[in-house]
């Protein structure tokens, strides 16, 4: 079987990853010229934690990750306001949580890649044709391919599903928010920061700060927003957003780098009545976006991936197998999605009255025996997609 993978991110490299270890010929095309920098620092946990575990990565993903020792939310002059305990909150999800920037966990995934599987930079794709046994793909210089299977893992705003589905617009839900990130130095701030999260305290627009490695900081911003168009230069747009916020954020700001050196994306779901037609499919944030509000779009990506792969490589037919592999992850991506957006609100606080009642939940929430309550409200159910026994992996949900 050769299977096409449209995205060269964290959930397609993981599918490569898990597809080449059952000796599946796998190409993986991708638009960009070479790999993304641009992004920000994750919590990852979750079933795609396990799944990373299971495909022997959990040692490389954790070389790479940061301690964080909590997340501090913070007022104009810098003073903590409230916090979250994150040796308390790892603990409560079992230890098994750690702090990466999602570059640092994509080049994890694509260094390690087998050898076998074909990586192509600057190949964007144009067409996608299903011949009924096969797949053939144009790409954006005129080249086609052929294969068994085509997978959309290109992200939110995939190409393959707007080929193959539909515009965007039939699956997008916009949260009201808008979000960025960037990498600056400054010794000061990175002095400040330590070993935590620093969220400044603020009601309808917050920016915050973790230190990297090499003395560097990762700045990550969010803001509520009623139209979801994205700006034509991220800088300037964000220097007019946030240009208002106390403590270090003017600071950074000044630091910002140019525009094309800037995540700036929306904050938002996709939700489609089914994931895959004829020899296409999708997988990750191309067809389950749950948002940076539930905290699990990386982890959610690679247990996708991995659940797909298996059923690829264990059921039959194709059809048997797209079939299984949504029946086994959409109840857990609704689940996370509801999740998301019942707690917008507390996510950044509109109002006072909000940001004050925050306050006081994570304040209580710092209780001992507080911790699952706490986890509970920010990740929902428990979930085991991927459990690993020592006869190998197996694949449910509860």
């Amino acid at each position: 079987m050769k299977v096409a993978i449209c995205g060269a991110g964290i959930t397609g490299l993981a599918l490569a990853h898990r597809l080449a270890a059952r000796d599946v010929e796998v190409v993986v095309l991708e638009r960009a010229a070479g790999p993304r920098e641009q992004g920000y620092m994750i919590d990852f946990f979750g079933p795609g934690f396990d799944a990373a575990e299971e495909m022997g990565l959990l040692p490389q993903v954790e070389a790479a990750a940061y301690r964080v020792d909590e997340a501090s939310l913070l007022d104009d002059r810098g003073r903590r306001r409230a916090a979250i305990d994150y040796v308390r909150f790892a603990k409560s999800v079992g230890g098994r949580l750690c702090s990466i920037m999602r570059p640092d966990l994509e080049r994890v995934l694509r260094t390690t890649l087998p050898s076998t599987v074909d990586i192509r930079f600057g190949a964007g794709v144009a067409g996608v044709e299903d011949l009924g046994d096969r797949v053939r793909v144009t790409l954006a210089d005129g080249e086609t391919l052929e294969a068994d299977l085509l997978v959309g893992a290109d992200g939110i705003h995939s190409t393959v599903r707007r080929l193959v589905f539909g515009d965007e617009s039939g699956f997008l839900r916009h949260l009201g928010f808008h979000t960025a990130a960037f990498v600056f130095e400054d010794e000061e701030i990175r002095e400040w920061v330590g070993e935590r999260f620093c969220l400044t305290d603020t009601i309808g627009t917050q920016m915050g700060f973790y230190g990297l490695r090499d003395g560097k900081l990762a700045a990550f911003a969010v803001h509520r927003v009623t139209d979801p168009a994205l700006p034509d230069d991220a800088r300037a747009a964000l220097r007019a957003t946030y240009g208002s916020l106390g403590w270090a954020v003017p600071k950074a700001l000044d630091l910002c780098p140019p525009a094309e050196e800037v995540y700036y994306d929306q904050v938002a779901q996709i939700e489609m009545p089914s994931w895959s037609r004829g020899r296409v499919v999708l997988v990750g944030d191309a067809c389950y976006a749950v948002s940076l509000l539930a905290g699990q779009g990386a982890s959610l990506g690679i247990a996708g991936a991995f659940v797909l792969a298996e059923q690829l490589t264990r059921t039959p037919s194709t059809e048997a197998a797209f079939a299984e592999y949504e029946k086994l992850l959409r109840p857990v991506v609704t689940e996370k999605q509801q999740v998301a957006r019942r707690g917008a609100r507390w996510f950044l606080p509109a109002n006072r009255f909000l940001l004050q009642a925050r306050r006081v939940f994570l304040g209580v929430a710092r209780l001992p025996g507080l911790e699952r309550p706490l986890a509970a409200a920010v990740t929902g159910k428990s979930t085991a997609l991927v459990t690993n026994p020592k006869h190998g992996a197996v694949i449910r949900t509860r």
